[in-house]
């Protein structure tokens, strides 16, 4: 038991047993009070606080509700321990999507059960109900805030909720691009997009390097080329971002030969001082798509999508009714409450944080060897020596619950390439990935 923590109640506001579990949180999430810490008995921690005793039993109570304590009888209440993830199960769980790192101490779960147990005791009941095609007024107005914060005005009217980035991708392209038109991209590219492209019968022309002379060459050599594809902060594979000049330089080249310009900015929230979207700098002729999934968590399918005009945001919403209906009706409420009263900005920050710190541990492990990363990022490309196949190395790596994947299930063109992507997040803690990681340099180290 510990008997030192004594939560400060002198200069807080609000009622004293929210100020007490939220203390009892920020100890939590400090590692002042680790998994397994018993508690002090209520009656006692009344006594040192000169508060009543249903104060101390409503704040346990909340904070037993948050997940952050749990009681055992007559042995009193105990701070939960973290679950811990087996590595056998991180290599079942290996899906190949580039997960976002687990929060530390629950902080996603605890925030996630918070404000479903508000939303479901005080929203409207209709939140319960389908939504308005496109997504309800409040939640549009929420996603016109968050855009605006990241420098790209939008109007409610052209701005759709999407169940996801890969929902919001499948509905531009269907409605947007007819097959055998082609798009361009980089010649590594995430792999969801590959897989929608080959689905709807477009073509995909890759290229080594998406700035606005290539993307002039190419439209002048293909006159089927209709759009760009790209993720302008922390490209999935590659980990490559484009600097002002180039958004600026690609916005101009898409306007001169018509192009539309689908943007993936799945990570640039990310990012300490976020560049301003491709869209800025040619909005008429931008779908801009910012979801949760990659910046919070893959639990939030939301995403919100600025098309270039409030015609074409009518005829997205359709596509989308037509194939998703809408995004769960929850998880739209409970994104746009966040956005609304700061718990986004913490969560995305916290988020950045880890992000960080992991590819901090990453960079150490892993100096000498030729890799790409964004600082605040949470995946790599890391090129290989001609010794070692990617396929190989992802197989062995597999074990170890790093998610490892060769270039080949991002390539355009199908043409070999010595490289992989080495994603960091998921739920692996830090022993589980520096062993993985030190087995990793092991293997290209091996090789060189």
């Amino acid at each position: 038991m510990t008997d030192d923590w004594l939560p400060d109640l002198d200069p807080a506001s609000g009622a004293k047993y929210t100020v007490i579990a939220d203390a009892l949180a920020a100890a939590i999430d400090r590692g002042t009070l680790p998994g397994g810490t018993r508690l002090p008995p209520q009656r006692d921690l009344a006594a040192r606080l000169g508060v009543d005793l249903t104060t101390v039993t409503r704040a346990y109570d909340a904070a037993r509700r948050r997940g952050l304590i749990e009681a055992r009888g007559r042995a009193g209440s105990f701070v939960r321990a973290p679950q811990r993830v087996e590595i056998a199960d991180l290599a079942r769980v290996d899906t190949g999507m580039n997960l976002p790192p687990e929060l530390p101490g629950g902080l996603l779960a605890r925030t996630i059960a918070e404000t479903v147990g508000s939303l479901l005791l005080d929203a409207s009941p209709l939140r319960l109900q389908y939504q308005a095609m496109g997504g309800s007024a409040e939640d549009r107005a929420a996603g016109v805030r968050f855009l605006d914060a990241m420098g790209l005005p939008a109007e409610a009217d052209q701005l759709i909720l999407a169940a996801g980035g890969q929902n919001a991708l499948h509905a531009i392209l269907s409605n947007t691009l007819l097959p055998g038109y082609a798009v361009l991209c980089r010649r590594f590219v995430y792999s969801g997009f590959r897989a929608l492209a080959q689905r709807i019968g477009i073509r995909l022309v890759g290229l080594d390097r998406l700035d606005a002379a290539s993307i002039a060459a190419a439209c002048a050599a293909d006159p089927r080329i209709r759009a760009i594809y790209l993720v302008p902060t922390n490209d999935n594979p590659t980990a490559e971002t484009l600097d002002e000049d180039a958004r600026r330089a690609i916005a101009a080249t898409a306007i001169r030969y018509h192009l539309q310009v689908i943007e993936d900015d799945a990570y640039g929230p990310l990012a300490v001082a976020p560049l301003a979207p491709v869209a800025v700098h040619a909005p008429d002729h931008s779908w801009h798509i910012a979801s949760a999934s990659k910046i919070i968590s893959p639990a939030l399918r939301v995403a919100f999508v600025r098309a270039p005009n409030v015609a074409a945001a009518v005829q997205l919403a359709m596509q989308i009714h037509q194939t998703a209906v809408m995004p769960p009706p929850l998880n739209a409420a409970m994104l746009s409450r966040w956005i609304d009263d700061g718990t986004a900005t913490r969560l995305i920050a916290a988020m950045r944080d880890e992000a960080s710190r992991r590819q901090a541990l990453a960079a150490s492990l892993l100096d000498g060897l030729d890799f790409t990363a964004h600082p605040q990022g949470y995946h790599l490309w890391l090129r290989l020596p001609g010794a070692i196949a990617p396929n190989d190395l992802a197989d062995a790596m597999r074990p170890t619950g790093l998610s490892v994947m060769p270039a080949d299930r991002f390539s355009v063109d199908g043409a070999p390439a010595n490289a992989i992507r080495v994603s960091l997040g998921g739920l692996a803690d830090d022993d589980q990935l520096i062993r993985a990681l030190r087995i990793l340099r092991g293997h290209a180290g091996a090789a060189i």
